[in-house]
């Protein structure tokens, strides 16, 4: 039987190619992530393994991966806020609460007072 490397080899039978699985790719990701993801792929009718297949295929015929690889860029003022918000979560610094929203919101119109 012919094969090429990629473990495709045709079938006499029934006139379609079968797929060789030749080696094992563990991946540890989040539950919760992973039902996201196999959600997301069943809706165009394929498995993870399937969509990780294509994923591999593409990167060979591209000699990389298949999209760019880039840093996020944020100005300075989302900079900021990520940080604080990371240390709001961490327990760093305490987080503001108010009595109501009508008090947020007169909070949030100030500072964005100051700031302009």
């Amino acid at each position: 039987m012919i094969s090429n490397h990629y473990g495709l080899r045709p079938e006499r039978e029934g006139l379609h190619l079968v797929l060789q699985l030749r080696a094992n790719i563990n991946v540890r990701i989040d539950p919760e992530f992973k039902s996201e993801v196999e959600n997301l792929y069943s809706k165009f009718g394929m498995s993870v393994t399937d969509a990780i297949n294509i994923f591999l295929h593409v990167s060979l015929m591209e000699g990389g991966l298949p999209f760019d690889v880039r840093q996020p860029r944020y100005n300075a003022e989302t900079e900021a806020a990520m940080k604080e918000a990371r240390a709001i979560a961490k327990g760093e610094i305490p987080a503001k609460r108010y009595s109501s929203a009508k008090k947020m919101i007169d909070d949030v119109l100030a500072e964005d007072s100051v700031n302009a």
